[in-house]
């Protein structure tokens, strides 16, 4: 079998985690700090380190950028999101996760986000990349 590679090329893959975290019919969310989609409702997350698996480096992005801890431990995994044009910085595969506390927990922003609240489910604002598909497939788990 004969392959073109002339109008191939590589394509570096970045890896990161994201975290669908409920709580009383609400739901998580960062304001990004910078683009892209500086301004706009993300779910928490971000790159997994060298040396970490995506659940650890979700929990760690958690309590990074809204201030609360998860255990590892409780954090389900939703799937895999791999869309190419998913983030306009490049290809970015991120796996995703979903907890539920009994009550909210008062977020505090850190890290790259300006803000960290509780959304109701019924009152979403316009969300960056494609976290609406994450939190249904999420809300969908659940």
């Amino acid at each position: 079998m004969t392959t073109d590679t002339a109008n191939t090329t590589d394509e570096a893959i970045r890896y990161t985690a994201d975290v669908v975290l409920f709580a009383a019919g609400h739901v998580l969310l960062i304001e990004r700090g910078w683009d892209p989609y500086e301004g706009y409702w993300a779910l928490p997350g971000g790159h997994v380190d060298t040396g970490e698996t995506s659940v650890v480096a979700a929990a760690r992005e958690l309590e990074e950028e809204a201030g609360i801890a998860v255990p590892v431990a409780d954090l389900r995994q939703v799937g895999a999101f791999d869309a190419p044009g998913r983030d306009p910085r490049g290809r970015y595969v991120s796996v995703a996760y979903t907890a539920t506390l009994p009550a909210p927990v008062p977020p505090t922003a850190g890290d790259d986000a300006t803000a960290a609240r509780w959304w109701p489910l019924d009152a979403l604002p316009d969300l960056a990349f494609d976290h609406a598909d994450i939190l249904t497939a999420a809300a969908a788990q659940t």
